[in-house]
Parts: C-alpha cells; structure tokens; sequence
C-alpha cells in the first residue's frame, strides 16, 4: 500500500468517532439510515453485504445521501469487491483477510481495512502493505487489553475495533492512541429501525459523535 493511500485510509478512519456498521432491509432503510447518521455527525458509513439489498443501497446512498462516505463491509472475495465498486461504495471493510483477498484489495483505488484479530495476524497484513486494519470481533479476541499490548511491538499500526462494541466500551477503545475509530451498530437499534424512528437514530448518532473530543 502505498503512502498515499494509507494516508487516505486514516482520513477515512478519522471522520469520525464511529463507523455506523449498518444491516439494512432494503435501499430505502438504507437510505434513511445514513441522513439520519449523517445528520448526527457519522458521515462514514459501512453497509454489510449481508442482505440481498445491501449493493442496492450502497448505491442509493452514494447518489442520494449528500455528506455520507459509504462502504461495503463483510467483503469476503474478490467479486464482492468488484461488486461493491461498481456500486459506489467509497472504501471497503472485511472481517479476516486471506492472501487472494490482499491481493485483490491492492488493486482497487480505495480504502481498503482487513480485518485481524491476532498480533500473527497484524504482522502479515503489515507484510502486505497494510498498517490501517480492523480488529475482528475485538471484544472476543481480547478487546481494549490485546489492541494496548500491540501497541508497543507494532506501533505504526491503527486500528477500527469492531464486535461486541457499546457506547461505553467504545470511550475505553478511543483513548487508546493506537485507535482511530471504533466500528458499532448501537446507534441504529432493533427497535428503532422496526418503528422507523429515524430521529432517535439521529439522537443516537449525535451522542456516539462525540465521543472523541
């Protein structure tokens, strides 16, 4: 990876205190999801490829959503790359990162965060070319505790922690200085979606905005 675009990987990590890591019905859901995320301060925004509407609101929200980074995230081969771009997304997210998936994501002009959850893990992306990587299911795999003990070791790595995160545990993750962003879904609850309460998740998206000062 080059400088520069490392360099434009952190940006993107910084535009905000949280990653809004979205599941979406269809593109309309998808739609209202990022104005109101927007609207409360988390212009970048992760759109899963785990509904058969995701790429379809990806592209909604690229064209619709004024303000809003969108991304793919759960990318897991080399066609859902393809897939994603083609849509619109602006950067892309995997939970784990093969060799073949490397490869592929070297090629592509945007951000790219794989993901890893072992310091064995981190080194080999780093090998690769990558020192902006998400840490996946970080309260699994040890959370805040594992993210400062790689800090020393590998201090030019960044990190998006994401899985199992909260409000409260996201303020533990962001005074660490080897975090940028945290990645979470607790600004767009079950509830709220269901009702269509797109003004809590606004509320929700505010709150979670200033968590880094």
């Amino acid at each position: 990876m080059t400088a520069d675009r490392h360099s434009r990987t952190v940006a993107l990590m910084r535009l905000g205190a949280v990653i809004p890591v979205l599941t979406v019905r269809d593109a309309e859901d998808g739609v209202k999801q990022a104005k109101a995320l927007v609207a409360g301060g988390l212009p970048a925004i992760e759109v899963t490829l785990r509904t058969p509407s995701a790429l379809a609101a990806i592209e909604a929200i690229a064209r619709r959503v004024p303000g809003a980074t969108v991304g793919a995230g759960t990318v897991v081969s080399e066609e859902q790359i393809d897939e994603a771009l083609n849509a619109g997304a602006q950067f892309l997210v995997s939970p784990g990162c093969t060799a073949k998936l490397a490869e592929a994501a070297l090629k592509v002009p945007v951000p790219y965060l794989p993901g890893v959850a072992t310091a064995s893990e981190a080194m080999a992306a780093r090998e690769r070319g990558f020192r902006a990587l998400k840490l996946f299911p970080a309260e699994a795999v040890g959370g805040a505790k594992l993210l400062s003990s790689l800090a020393a070791p590998l201090p030019d790595l960044i990190f998006c922690p994401t899985g199992g995160i909260d409000e409260a545990k996201a303020r533990t993750y962001l005074a660490l200085p080897n975090v940028a962003c945290v990645g979470g879904s607790w600004m767009t609850p079950k509830d709220a979606l269901a009702s269509g309460d797109y003004a809590r998740i606004e509320a929700l998206a505010r709150e979670a905005s200033k968590l880094r000062g």
